[in-house]
């Protein structure tokens, strides 16, 4: 099942939450009246939403096609965004890194996503401006000391994500915080997919980036170095994971800043995230003003 976050063309106001059914959308807490509109608060609640979007489905309730809205991130107030570097084995060697002995985790804030369609922002500070195809994981249920062999269940689905780094910055100090927090960096979306639409773990999923339709990044996610399972296991010995809660994890060789000359995102580009079953996201990019 396909969920997304969206507002119809031409309509300003809050956004609405909707489940996919072909190429259109309903507006999910308008067939289910127990659904809160807004997928965050969904998440909180602990409504059932398969079984909610379902039950639209199979209803008479409106449809709205897809070429009538505009997509907001999956989750425009998500709760902590928690992201991996160097998750993936070639992508730590193009670095000049070996395997790390645990994950090099960092955090983004809810204020640098934005939504697919939606441009992506080159800094005025900046043209070091990359792009990072990566599987955004999203928490379902509250979660803490699970182990790797039920980390699982708390998952509620999968996104696609864009971490778009401003590299000269993440290099100003030994954490990446300030690199990966720019307004307009991190695309998130179109769609979630839920949990058993997908392998265990959506592994074994073809992902790329292409920029201006070349592919850049071209990868599976059964190369990452830690898991899903592995990496929520390791999350909740230190922290509770809560519902709304988004993993980042982590992109695979072929970034800009590794080629010879680097290969820089600029005003006019276009990038796309694509993961095989989750979807493609697309983002253009444009001068910040």
């Amino acid at each position: 099942m396909k969920f997304i976050t969206y507002r119809p063309t031409g309509a300003g106001g809050a956004t609405r939450l909707g489940v996919l059914d072909g190429e259109s959308v309903i507006d999910l807490a308008s067939a289910q009246l127990q659904v809160p509109p807004d997928m965050g608060a969904a998440l909180l609640s602990g409504v059932d939403l398969v079984a909610a979007g379902k039950a639209a489905i199979a209803s008479g309730a409106p449809r709205i096609p897809l070429a009538g809205i505009v997509y907001a991130p999956v989750l425009t107030r998500p709760g902590k965004i928690v992201c991996l570097g160097l998750n993936y084995y070639d992508h730590a060697k193009e670095g000049g890194r070996e395997k790390p002995e645990y994950p090099w985790f960092f955090l983004r804030g809810a204020t640098s996503t934005m939504a697919h369609g939606e441009p992506g922002l080159r800094p005025r500070v900046s043209e070091r401006f990359d792009y990072e195809a990566e599987l955004a994981v999203i928490i379902g249920t509250k979660a803490r000391h699970l182990k790797q062999a039920d980390a699982l269940s708390c998952v509620f689905g999968y996104s696609c994500f864009n971490d778009m780094s401003v590299r000269d910055y993440q290099k100003k100090t030994p954490q990446w915080t300030i690199g990966k927090n720019f307004d307009g960096t991190g695309g998130f979306g179109p769609v979630l997919v839920t949990a058993e639409e997908l392998p265990p773990g959506a592994t074994g999923l073809r992902i790329q980036s292409r920029l201006n339709g070349k592919v850049m990044q071209d990868a599976n996610t059964t190369d990452m170095i830690w898991g899903v399972a592995e990496t929520i296991a390791l999350l909740t010995e230190c922290m509770t994971l809560e519902p709304g809660d988004v993993i980042i994890m982590g992109t695979p060789a072929g970034v800009g800043q590794a080629r010879t000359p680097p290969v820089w995102m600029k005003h006019g580009d276009t990038i796309e995230i694509d993961i095989e079953r989750v979807g493609v996201l697309s983002n253009p990019i444009r001068d910040e003003v």
